[in-house]
């Protein structure tokens, strides 16, 4: 006897029963630290990152500002939906800042119950006088 779909079922992964969440930082794959850009650019930052746990990421996970500026993003993002072991691309877009300077911020993975783990995710821009 097959047993029931959930009416809640979806496509994303099955979760883990007592799974444990990791994320590795892997690369920044756009806009190294240290990048100088004109005020008011939009730019996208893309960091190359490891499902490093045994949990499988689902819509109810995301990355959230930990420190610094938001840039103009919304402080809390969608994280992309990953399989543990699987690697992934965590992408947002941003906005540099109007006056010149150097600015950082980091970020941070947080699981379904609003509990950060992993490695931090950070980015560090200069802008340029104008």
């Amino acid at each position: 006897c097959a047993s029931p779909i959930p009416a809640d079922a979806t496509s994303e992964p099955t979760q883990i029963p007592d799974c444990t969440n990791g994320l590795e930082y892997l690369a920044d794959l756009s806009i190294p630290d240290g990048m100088q850009l004109d005020p008011n650019t939009v730019f996208e930052k893309e960091w190359q990152v490891k499902n490093s746990g045994t949990c499988n990421w689902n819509n109810l996970y995301s990355i959230r500002l930990v420190s610094g500026s938001a840039f103009g993003a919304n402080p809390t993002q969608a994280i992309v939906p990953a399989r543990n072991g699987a690697e992934a691309v965590v992408s947002i877009e941003f906005v540099a800042p109007a006056e010149a300077g150097k600015y950082q911020a980091t970020w941070q993975a947080y699981d379904p119950n609003g509990e950060p783990f992993g490695e931090w995710l950070t980015i560090e821009i200069g802008v340029t006088s104008p």
